[in-house]
């Protein structure tokens, strides 16, 4: 077994060579100057750093939030309540959640942490009268100072959003006479063509839509204030429409978007590293299952690799392979970040001076 004294790094990128030898696998490896790099390419697809709204489900990770505002990004949007709270931590001025919802526990602490933070805008979505109602009743006649709420609009995903439509602004009306209503929100996430013609094509009948629901809504005196757009479409809505354009994925980037996107020139940025821990003449055992890398996506799919993914259980991955020895390490590139991510409670970053450095993220605390 001479061949374990000093393990041999696969597949890996450029900036990984200087990878300290002694680290228990799988483990989550992150470039930060990746995500400089991938930040100035995304803010100029859109036009202005001043338009990006990241959304942090894909990193969860409270020091990208300080690095991004550093970099300028001024707001953030975020998927569950520990995002919120570890986006104001940060010292994030602006947040939005964005996850309607009637569950008065969480509603609850939104609300502490607006309270807790009176410097900071705080904004949530709703999309029916429920929720609106179900905000009321958590705020319990508490001045909603520094919090507003944003009308969720649905562009087609069918998941959740009010209709583009007229009666529409009956809510908006609404949150309005209360003093709360802070403009709207529509995410296009089932819009994810290759060709960007067919994707273009696709927000402009959307965009159609929103807009004559804004100019309704400017005429009658409501916010016109729009967030807008996702990792395949963030570049497509027009400025003069969206103040703002939420692309998440862009900060590690991964296998998919690597592919799909290309040219948007995200570098991938994160990766998992695994051991190669047996092997056949045709096969190698990775020691990264399903606990390890994008559980979410089909076996086929879940890392970039030249042969099939073969077998997966929650400790290992058995692949298509001749040319890997036991004792090598391989960083594995996923094909979705976001679900990649928030199975690490930390991740080894590069920083931006070339030193290791391990660095603590959310992992799966919602």
């Amino acid at each position: 077994m001479s061949g374990l004294s000093t393990t041999t790094l696969k597949r890996a990128p450029s900036w990984a060579v200087s990878l300290p030898e002694e680290l228990q696998t799988p483990c989550f490896i992150v470039s930060e100057r990746g995500i400089i790099d991938n930040l100035r390419a995304t803010a100029y697809a859109c036009g202005g750093v001043e338009r990006l709204m990241p959304h942090v489900k894909t990193h969860r990770s409270g020091w990208v939030v300080e690095r991004l505002l550093r970099e300028g990004v001024t707001a953030f949007k975020a998927a569950t309540v520990a995002e919120v709270a570890m986006v104001l931590e940060a010292g994030a001025q602006h947040v939005v959640w964005a996850y309607p919802t009637v569950n008065r526990a969480h509603i609850r602490t939104v609300l502490a942490l607006a309270h807790a933070h009176p410097d900071a805008r705080v904004e949530a979505l709703v999309d029916s009268t429920a929720g609106v109602a179900a905000w009321r009743l958590a705020a319990n006649g508490t001045p909603l100072i520094n919090l507003a709420l944003l009308i969720d609009l649905d562009a087609g995903m069918g998941r959740t959003g009010a209709p583009i439509a007229a009666p529409t602004l009956q809510l908006a009306r609404e949150l309005a006479t209360s003093g709360c209503f802070g403009g709207w929100h529509v995410y296009d996430g089932h819009i994810h063509d290759l060709d960007r013609a067919v994707r273009g094509a696709r927000v402009a009948a959307i965009v159609e839509q929103v807009a004559a629901l804004m100019h309704a809504a400017d005429a009658a005196g409501l916010s016109t204030r729009l967030i807008a757009g996702g990792s395949y479409t963030f570049d497509l809505w027009p400025p003069a429409l969206a103040d703002f354009v939420s692309p998440g994925s862009w900060t590690y980037s991964s296998a998919q978007h690597d592919s799909e996107l290309p040219a948007l020139g995200w570098a991938p940025s994160a990766y998992v590293l695994a051991t190669v821990i047996s092997r056949t003449s045709t096969t190698a055992t990775l020691d990264a299952g399903s606990k390890a890398i994008s559980p979410d996506k089909p076996l086929a799919e879940r890392f970039r690799w030249d042969g099939k993914i073969l077998m997966m259980s929650e400790e290992h991955v058995v692949v298509e392979n001749t040319d890997l020895a036991v004792g090598d390490r391989v960083m594995l590139l996923p094909r979705h970040a976001c679900t990649t991510a928030y199975l690490y409670p930390s991740a080894l970053v590069l920083d931006s001076e070339g030193s290791w450095e391990v660095r603590e993220q959310l992992g799966s605390r919602r």
